[in-house]
């Protein structure tokens, strides 16, 4: 089986260093001074108070690797769609796609059924371009759960996690969810196949929604956020827009609201990804997380007004710092 990875930043760079040291076939697409160190060095894991360097296949070039079994697209949302033409090398007859990506994935509508089988969601992938370029067959959907950082070029600083949840659109387990499943669990991974992948998905995102996008207009961290009563209000409300939303497209939610926001709170000083961007000047990640849950209400006739406020606000907030387009 081989597994390439395209991004091994963090999150790729600490999946690829956990495969590569069970002595699975993986190998990575990255780029700079990260490249660089990877190649010349091999990439290091920082885990648990321990270090560990693994020699592992590095390019630049999608091309230089060639067809793979599997390949993980580790990257923000937003940087997908331009680099379809660069990622199709990787993709052979047989390739299965892992869209390890954050938000409401492309391929949401994907064997989902009803009026809106076949459905593009243009906030987060404009023109169909991934839709296409792949061909919604590929994919395997995951749910990334970890948190890592690339703590100086080409090593990796894991800090907490370790469930890659996968699943297939149509809820089956299927040979190939299972084999990647196997060599997931082999590496020392958590990684189900799960039979719902969107009621993971939205789980993990009603955090991110809301979350993410107010501690980058706050600054504040997730205990702030949920230790005043008033901003506490503001992302209740948007999470309760969006599990209506979530609800008449078949999804369950395993827990409520509260318990969801309480379990944020607990996890203490945290500075969101999305607050993380806008401090160290990336781009901002905000269609995939909030944009993508505005256009599901407007497909399905559900009104979002606190949703629509703070996505209008983090927008202007990552215009003017030139971290949106």
């Amino acid at each position: 089986m081989s597994i390439c990875i395209f991004g091994a930043g963090a999150i790729g760079g600490y999946l690829g260093a956990k495969l590569a040291a069970s002595g699975a076939d993986v190998s990575l697409v990255a780029r700079g001074a990260h490249l660089a160190a990877i190649q010349e060095r091999g990439l290091t894991l920082v885990e648990d108070g321990e270090t560990a360097t693994v020699d592992i296949r590095a390019a630049e070039d999608p091309a230089d690797l060639g067809p793979q079994d599997y390949v993980f697209i580790t990257l923000k949302a937003h940087s997908v769609p331009p680099l379809v033409e660069r990622i199709l090398p990787l993709i052979g007859p047989e390739t299965t796609i892992v869209s390890a990506v954050n938000g409401l994935p492309w391929w949401y509508f994907h064997k989902f059924g009803g009026a809106l089988e076949g459905t593009v969601l243009q906030t987060v992938d404009p023109g169909g371009a991934q839709w296409n370029g792949f061909g919604p067959e590929r994919v395997l959907g995951c749910v990334v759960y970890p948190a890592a950082e690339v703590s100086a070029p080409g090593v990796v600083r894991h800090i907490a996690g370790n469930r890659f949840l996968l699943g297939e659109p149509d809820g089956a387990k299927s040979p190939r969810a299972q084999a990647l499943s196997k060599t997931l669990i082999t590496a020392g991974l958590k990684a189900p196949v799960r039979p719902s992948i969107r009621d993971d998905l939205w789980v993990k995102l009603w955090g991110n929604l809301s979350f993410n996008p107010i501690s980058a207009l706050t600054l504040a961290t997730l205990a702030e956020i949920v230790d005043d009563a008033d901003v506490r209000g503001v992302a209740r409300a948007m999470m309760v827009e969006a599990q209506t939303v979530a609800e008449s497209l078949g999804t369950r939610f395993p827990l409520d609201v509260e318990r969801r926001i309480d379990g944020a709170g607990a996890v203490g000083a945290h500075r969101t990804s999305t607050l993380q961007d806008l401090e160290a000047g990336r781009p901002m990640e905000i269609d995939a997380l909030l944009g993508s849950v505005q256009e599901l209400g407007r497909l399905t006739g559900h009104k979002t007004p606190t949703i629509d406020t703070v996505l209008a606000l983090v927008r202007l907030r990552a215009r003017t710092a030139g971290l949106y387009s």
